[in-house]
């Protein structure tokens, strides 16, 4: 059976990607870096990022030469699926998480879990620093997506920007929500209410503030991997780690963490998350041995 075209095959990834930015506490990055396009996602953030900054520069030539390094057969494609994705998925999921939310929670939080051994496994030596550094990982997104929700009727525009810096690093950061550092940072209504009324100062703050923190932590990142590569994975698998308490099916009032009750319907969510866990654990073993066939 021949191969899907790469445009089909990124566009399905972004499809997963924006699907996945709807779920609370699962982020677009965490996929990019279970289908293996995470290194080459962050460099072409932060090549595009980094154009108008060149554009002022150093002129025309400089902007198109930054663009230029940018991955397009990647990023068009893999675009055009996460918009898609956020479309529908904003559309489906939340109904599914309010009417079944134990359920949807199990099974994302089964496929996280399924998940974790590929950036752990892509760290060439371990050693003392790299469990230190996955633990203190996990035990900051552990913390962060267990943060209150803040209010903010009224968000001042340096707010505005400063919060849209630090939450659209989410977008490429696995295991932290950007919904939910929206929400702790106390804009996340006052956001969502913008989109809805067309506010364009609002939407120009935010996204003015979004492009800077996103191309400057792209930039951070990707030295990160070039530099640490092995240490920087133990961190992004421990961010995932971490993250896996906002996908807690029995969730109280304040984001605490409860046991299963003795019932029934605890072992059916029990059963969705391990089915959800083989299923996607037979699915990679199957592409590892087709990439190492072919």
């Amino acid at each position: 059976m021949p191969a899907a075209p790469r445009p089909l095959v990124h566009l399905a990834q972004g499809l997963l990607m924006g699907a996945a930015d709807v779920v609370p506490g699962v982020s677009g990055g965490t996929v990019a870096l279970v289908v293996g396009i995470y290194a080459r996602l962050v460099s072409s953030i932060r090549a595009a990022t980094a154009a108008p900054a060149a554009l002022v520069r150093g002129g025309p030539a400089a902007a198109r030469a930054r663009l230029a390094e940018v991955d397009w057969p990647l990023v068009l494609p893999l675009a055009g699926g996460i918009a898609l994705a956020i479309g529908a998925g904003s559309v489906l999921i939340p109904p599914l998480l309010e009417a079944y939310r134990a359920e949807t929670s199990a099974v994302f939080f089964g496929l996280i879990v399924a998940s974790l051994a590929l950036p752990w496994g892509r760290i060439r030596k371990r050693g003392p620093g790299s469990y230190a550094l996955a633990g203190g990982a996990a035990l900051l997104a552990f913390t962060l997506v267990g943060l209150p929700e803040l209010a903010a009727g009224d968000p001042s525009t340096l707010r505005i920007a400063s919060s849209a810096a630090v939450a659209i690093c989410a977008m490429i950061l696995p295991g932290v929500s950007g919904a939910f550092l929206l929400a702790a940072l106390g804009i996340y209504e006052a956001t969502l209410t913008a989109l809805r009324e067309l506010d364009v100062v609002y939407i120009a703050t935010f996204a003015a503030g979004a492009v800077i923190g996103l191309g400057a932590f792209a930039r951070l990142l990707e030295t990160l991997l070039a530099r640490r590569h092995d240490l920087t994975m133990a961190a992004l698998t421990g961010l995932m780690v971490g993250a896996l308490r906002a996908l807690w099916p029995w969730l109280g009032d304040g984001r605490t963490l409860e046991a299963p009750p003795a019932s029934v319907h605890s072992v059916l969510v029990v059963a969705l998350g391990v089915a959800a866990f083989a299923a996607l654990r037979l699915l990679l073993r199957a592409g590892a041995r087709r990439a190492t066939q072919g």
